[in-house]
């Protein structure tokens, strides 16, 4: 059965306040596994006009300057002007940070060996793969992705000096749908909010967005003259960031994943280190997903863990390939369970999840990056039935 439909995602840039406030979460949690990666970080970030509240629990033995680490972000993401809404030389900065619950503490790690640390929480993890575009992500959040990282290119270098640090994007595409296996055809619309300066025209503000983002982005294969384009469609962004909006730790949890496509459990990556499977097990998801589909196992998939607080085995494992895959599903489970150890302490391990890496993830996505450090990110060889070889599928975008 053939099918077309539309579908629509999107990002925001570094300097939207939820993103702020992720990286803060995550800036803290890298300085404290600089110092001692068996830290406990559970890190939340507030913000508004002129204040950055910063709040949560740590145990660690690292020492860290909180304030000196949250102006440090503010002003590596370009608000260093009152006039931008936000200034990192005069918000102020208050912090209420506590110690990890000794309760917690013992039923998640405390006395155990690595491979049997519990997990942090309860939960369910998504992990989500497919092969319509080279990264094995879904294009809609691949291109508003980038067209937030070319805004952001296009600010630092100077190319469109009018741009300010907080932006949005928005693309929808229609798909050509095969029993589950996914064309992109055409882009349909691309929609782009960004804040500027206020000595700059409509005119100029949708030229430069067109010229300089937008068809340096968008695949010409994919545009046609039916595309639709919304640029500032509010007219004037001149106050932005914190001024414009508060912002919060964890409030954009689908820019962070697969934008919209697959499903997801509700928990938020920032701020956590990787004994909250929160993370480490949506991280270990997108690692099975992913090579599943780089395998020839499947088209696209959807990988489900679950977890209960001290317990390290995963409660259940689902996998979901939309009628794409090769054999039957529960065949993948076996597969799955046979080349991935899924307990959290093992993860961590295998992904190297006591790095300090975590900053760099709170823009651009957590997943469809090549970053040497997202190991989640380089498929697994996997050990196959030797009966289901000759039918591995071929996956190219």
């Amino acid at each position: 059965m053939t099918k077309r439909f539309f579908f629509t995602s999107e990002s925001v840039s570094g300097g939207h306040p939820d993103k702020m406030c992720d990286q803060i979460s995550d800036a803290i949690l890298d300085a404290c596994l600089a110092q001692d990666p068996h830290s406990h970080v559970a890190c939340e970030t507030a913000t508004k006009t002129g204040l950055i509240l910063v709040l949560g629990e740590i145990t660690t033995n690292a020492v860290i300057d909180i304030p000196k680490i949250v102006r440090g972000v503010v002003k590596s993401i370009g608000y260093d002007d009152t006039n931008k809404g936000f200034d990192y030389q005069t918000c102020s900065v208050l912090s209420c940070v506590e110690q990890q619950s000794q309760d917690i503490a013992k039923g998640v790690h405390i006395e155990k060996k690595e491979e049997d640390i519990g997990a942090g929480d309860q939960g369910i993890m998504f992990g989500y793969a497919t092969d319509e575009s080279k990264e094995m992500m879904p294009l809609t959040h691949v291109l508003s992705t980038k067209l937030i990282l070319r805004l952001q290119e296009c600010r630092e270098k100077g190319i469109l000096p009018w741009l300010r640090p907080d932006s949005k994007s928005q693309v929808t595409l229609e798909y050509e749908e095969i029993e589950g296996h996914l064309k992109p055809i055409r882009v349909h619309t691309v929609v782009i909010s960004t804040q500027h300066a206020d000595n700059v025209t409509n005119e100029e503000i949708a030229k430069g967005l067109e010229e300089e983002v937008t068809q340096k982005v968008i695949p010409k294969e994919l545009m046609d003259d039916k595309m639709l384009r919304y640029y500032n469609p509010s007219g004037r962004f001149v106050i932005g960031g914190p001024m414009g909006d508060a912002g919060l730790t964890g409030r954009k949890i689908i820019v962070d994943t697969y934008g919209g496509w697959g499903a997801h459990g509700g928990g938020a990556f920032s701020g956590k280190d990787s004994s909250k499977v929160d993370r480490s097990g949506a991280y270990c998801a997108r690692w099975i997903a992913k090579s599943l589909v780089h395998a020839g196992l499947c088209h696209r998939v959807l990988v489900q863990l679950s977890y209960a607080i001290g317990v390290s085995h995963p409660l259940s494992i689902n996998v979901n390939t939309y009628g794409t895959g090769i054999c039957d599903e529960t065949l993948l489970v076996d597969i799955v369970n046979k080349n991935f150890d899924m307990r959290p302490g093992m993860i961590i391990k295998e992904l190297g999840l006591t790095k300090p890496i975590f900053q760099k993830t709170a823009v651009g996505g957590h997943f469809g990056r090549n970053d040497p450090d997202f190991k989640w990110e380089f498929p697994k060889e996997l050990e196959i039935p030797a009966e289901l070889k000759p039918k591995l599928l071929k996956n190219e975008p």
